[in-house]
């Protein structure tokens, strides 16, 4: 078992690697927000390696692969000793149709509801307690922020979960869910194209010692040096990201084209650019970790190197140059600029 940096979520008491395995693509396919099909073995082999690799949390949710890949994570850390299983964080909030796979879920806060998906992760996780639960999106039932939230702080006192946290959340929703309770961990979208979460909840997170765990920092694929205009104009009908504005021109070239700019940056470090694509995101004060998504071992092994990838001013200089070159998307080109 490998060993790798460590810092603290926030106030939890947890210590978690800087990159944690993201579960959303091993739900496999045949739902509304699927990658494609995805073999469980390749999905298991996957987990394992990463922790086998040091990572030592994974971020899934109840939505993805409609249960699945809670399952799929569930059977990748049967066996493993208590000492070596990492940390798993979930999310609910999203409440789908099984009846009808391919529609989109619903954003639930309902207090009934929240309490029946935590106890339905709990089974599939098959755990006693969730190490960190997150409000996937902000309620669109009707449910008052105060009152799902109020359902997560209460979850934690009785001992369901460990830590409570809130994802897709802007500032006001977040100081208003202060004010109930604890917010342990906040969870945005953040990389080199969506670099907006910079300028707010990020800095939220560092006054008020939240954690603060990105998603997507690879940008869902297209920041990882391997992808190509080819390969997005491929992309199956039954893959989100087919159709997706960051995989469509204009923006597709702009895209592609700070992608390539990695590739020298990574040369200087002997890595991969999905690797700096991830410790760039690291490089910014209040970012705790990254969620990196993988589908195979080889995939882990491509963005590994990120937990402990220190990225220098030279190429974060560089980095921010590549970004205005590229004129892609939004928000700060660099930490100092945040």
């Amino acid at each position: 078992m490998t060993t790798l940096p460590t810092t603290q979520l926030g106030r939890t008491g947890m210590h978690v690697t800087r990159t944690g395995f993201g579960a959303w693509a091993i739900g496999g396919g045949d739902w509304a927000f699927a990658w494609g099909n995805q073999d469980d073995a390749a999905s298991i082999a996957a987990i394992r390696h990463a922790v086998e690799s040091g990572i030592n949390w994974i971020d899934t949710a109840a939505v993805y692969g409609l249960g699945h890949s809670e399952e799929v994570v569930a059977a990748a850390l049967e066996g493993l000793p208590e000492a070596d299983r990492p940390y798993v964080f979930t999310k609910g909030g999203l409440v789908w149709d099984p009846a009808n796979r391919s529609a989109a879920p619903r954003r639930v806060g309902a207090p009934a509801s929240i309490r029946a998906e935590v106890e339905a992760s709990l089974r599939r996780l098959r755990v006693e307690r969730i190490d960190l639960y997150q409000m996937h999106w902000p309620a669109e039932d009707g449910t008052p922020l105060e009152e799902y939230w109020q359902v997560f702080t209460d979850l934690k006192r009785e001992g369901k979960i460990r830590a409570a946290g809130l994802s897709n959340h802007g500032i006001r929703q977040l100081q208003a869910a202060e004010q109930i309770g604890t917010v342990d961990a906040i969870q945005p979208q953040f990389n080199l194209i969506h670099r907006d979460a910079a300028d707010d909840v990020l800095l939220w997170a560092r006054e008020h010692e939240a954690g603060a765990i990105v998603y997507s920092p690879m940008a869902s694929g297209l920041l990882t040096g391997a992808f190509t205009a080819a390969r997005a104009a491929a992309l199956e009908p039954g893959d989100w990201r087919a159709g997706h504005p960051d995989f469509t021109e204009p923006a597709l070239s702009a895209n592609l084209a700070l992608a390539g700019a990695l590739r020298p940056v990574a040369e200087r470090h002997g890595v991969t650019p999905a690797a700096v694509a991830v410790a760039w995101t690291l490089a910014f004060p209040g970012v705790t970790g990254a969620i990196v998504g993988a589908r195979s071992p080889r995939q882990v092994d491509g963005w590994r190197p990120a937990a402990s990838l220190e990225l220098k001013d030279d190429d974060l200089s560089d980095i921010a140059a590549a970004i205005r070159a590229a004129g892609a998307g939004t928000g700060p080109a660099s930490p100092s600029a945040a």
